[in-house]
């Protein structure tokens, strides 16, 4: 099976912006229905997929998940989303999403600077 080619950059700039419009959120035009961080996103690769045909191991995420947590059911949910450590899985433990949505932008935010970061020293290695 190919592996994402997505480009990490972009696909992180639509989830940041998914999160922002409220894509998580509770629509009027539709029932309720329980929702979870990045496999209910556009940027899943399964998204909308209910046979899961492509395994997480070829997601672009993976590189953000620590390798012991690589093997877990949803292993997006296991990104470290702070410097205390805290991950989806467990800030969703809470059932606080106010908490949970806060804590995903803030490291899609930092996550893509990084990115640009370093994508732009790559392309110009004397650029601090």
């Amino acid at each position: 099976m190919a592996r994402d080619d997505r480009d990490p950059i972009e696909v992180l700039k639509f989830e940041l912006n998914f999160t922002e419009t409220g894509g998580y959120g509770r629509s009027v035009r539709t029932p309720w229905l329980p929702t979870s961080t990045f496999q209910d996103s556009l940027s899943c690769l399964n998204f909308g997929d209910p046979h899961r045909t492509h395994p997480c191991q070829d997601c672009f995420l993976m590189q953000f998940v620590p390798p012991e947590r690589r093997t877990e059911n949803v292993p997006c949910h296991h990104i470290p989303l702070n410097e205390a450590g805290e991950t989806v899985h467990v800030i969703s433990g809470c059932e606080n999403q106010e908490d949970l949505e806060a804590a995903v932008k803030n490291w899609l935010r930092t996550t893509i600077a990084r990115l640009e970061r370093e994508k732009a020293q790559q392309q110009h290695p004397s650029v601090p």
